[in-house]
């Protein structure tokens, strides 16, 4: 155990029970006495729908959870786990040396998206890593042919504990970029240039890696949202889908990622690449945050200068910091979290937006939803962010083989179809294409991002930073990224009359 006291430890509340807040709704069980309550909501995940609305909306156990005593008692250890700075009974820190946040949930508040470390205001007024004890962001970096820099490993751990220099930090330079729709709006897009500055210089030769020899790319937190259901995915219907994901007249051709883990090759599902086969708990304890564990015992730093610096401040090396059965709770925290349902929108509030022509057109919010998933279907997003999909019947199993079979047999609505795809390189000059390879997955395949649950980020985490590294700012940004494979869609969004564009925001707003 690292034997390293605490001096600044952020411990958050926990919430298990929660009343209606802000426009809150919590209903119970799928009673008859909810109906008329649930008429304004659409089930986004079966039995795991949730009905809040609030800044909790991600981090609510679902209905199956809840009436299982064990699971319930379980559950809560592991969002306990989950929320808390990294830190002993005895008040030793478990993270670090090196680390990018620490605790899961410093990086998924309320099991969603941190603010985005890509824009996080440095003291040199720059951007970039963040200097408050985490970054919100995991940095990778490699060499220019593919191969980790030697004593830097894979990921670039910018923040330490006390008295431990950090591997290097980040700085992001923005470049921006104002373009029009058909009809004269306008737009701004913005680019992201990386350098790693604060290089600790390894070996005798005191070498450090040189921005021509370097490919560095940023990821953001991922909500999380729907991890369970993801877990239970039926396998065949995601391969049906990719030999079915063929649509030469909009340039769609989706494709499965597959990854060997423990031995093991299967079906990539969890990250920006569906480069995991799970929801990577031990993997995450291990490099994001430096806390050592059966699968990963070694530090993250293990033979770097940061294990010597520790050493000699009294540092231990001797116990893991966390068990398994700790992290299977963890994971179980995870799957057993509640997809929020898909909101309708009022019957009775007037909302007015604004057309092509100038002129305004008055509408009900759910007609306003209502006429949004009309656009999405029209600009044939939902060839890639699939609408539904189902579970397989045994359900999920845990990290430990603790089996889930609650999960099995459920009709989801994720709006994803969980393949790669080809998402570009021309948007200013570079596109999304970061060089990056996962496993089958190429620097400009990407995995379609599920929308459930995105509508309520921003009251979530307080922002709408979008994409994998946060360079969109809002939804009309995420849309204008779409290169690829997504190029016909943006096109068809961008030609849309101003008010439809604005009726398909307000759809993505409900889900």
């Amino acid at each position: 155990m690292k034997n390293f006291n605490v001096l600044i430890a952020a411990l958050l509340g926990l919430c298990f029970f929660v009343s209606c807040e802000e426009d809150g709704l919590e209903v119970v069980g799928f009673e008859e006495e909810h109906a008329a309550e649930l008429e304004n909501y659409a089930m986004s995940a079966g039995t795991a729908t949730t009905f809040m609305n609030s800044s909790l909306a991600y981090d609510n156990e679902n209905d199956w959870i809840r009436s299982n005593t064990a699971n319930f008692i379980r559950w809560k250890h592991g969002n306990s786990l989950y929320d808390r700075a990294s830190v002993d009974q005895s008040g030793n820190t478990t993270y670090g040396p090196v680390y990018a946040g620490y605790s899961c949930n410093s990086c998924h508040i309320h099991a969603g998206r941190t603010s985005a470390g890509t824009w996080n205001l440095r003291n040199d007024g720059t951007y970039g890593s963040g200097e408050n004890g985490m970054s919100a962001m995991l940095v990778y970096v490699t060499r220019k042919n593919g191969v980790f820099f030697q004593n830097y490993g894979r990921v670039l751990h910018d923040q330490s504990i006390l008295g431990i220099t950090t591997e290097g930090k980040l700085r992001v330079d923005w470049t921006f970029e104002e373009g029009q729709f058909p009809d004269g709006e306008l737009y701004e897009l913005a680019r992201p240039s990386y350098t790693i500055t604060d290089w600790y210089a390894p070996g005798p030769d005191g070498h450090v890696p040189q921005p021509d020899e370097l490919f560095c790319t940023v990821r953001i937190p991922l909500r999380h949202v729907g991890m369970g259901q993801m877990m239970a995915l039926d396998p065949q219907e995601i391969e049906a889908l990719a030999k079915q994901s063929n649509y030469p007249e909009y340039g769609i051709s989706g494709r499965c990622n597959y990854i060997t883990e423990r031995g093991i090759k299967q079906l990539g599902l969890s990250g920006n690449k569906a480069q995991h086969a799970d929801l990577t708990v031990e993997l995450g304890f291990s490099s994001d945050m430096g806390t050592t564990n059966s699968r990963y015992p070694e530090e993250i730093c293990e033979g770097q200068l940061q294990m010597q610096e520790g050493s000699m401040m009294g540092l231990l090396y001797d116990k893991l910091d966390i068990s398994t059965k700790e992290m299977e709770d963890v994971d179980l925290y995870m799957h057993g979290l509640g997809v929020p349902a898909r909101r309708l929108g009022s019957k009775t509030l007037a909302v007015s937006v604004t057309a092509s022509d100038g002129s305004v057109k008055t509408m009900t919010e759910r007609e306003l939803v209502a006429r949004g998933e009309q656009m999405f279907y029209q600009a044939k997003c939902h060839l890639c962010h699939v609408t539904t999909l189902h579970t397989k019947t045994r359900g999920a199993t845990l990290l430990n083989g603790t089996q889930l079979p609650l999960l099995g047999g459920q009709t989801i609505h994720p709006y994803s179809d969980y393949l790669l795809h080809d998402m570009g390189s021309e948007i200013m000059g570079v596109g999304l294409n970061d060089n990056y390879v996962s496993g089958l997955a190429r620097g400009n395949e990407w995995r379609t991002t599920p929308l459930w649950g995105i509508g309520l980020q921003k009251k979530v985490n307080g922002h709408t930073y979008f994409l994998h590294d946060g360079r969109a700012r809002n939804f009309i940004e995420a849309i204008l990224w779409h290169g690829g494979e997504g190029e016909a869609s943006k096109k068809l969004f961008m030609k849309m009359d101003r008010s439809d564009r604005s009726a398909l925001i307000k759809f993505l707003e409900s889900l």
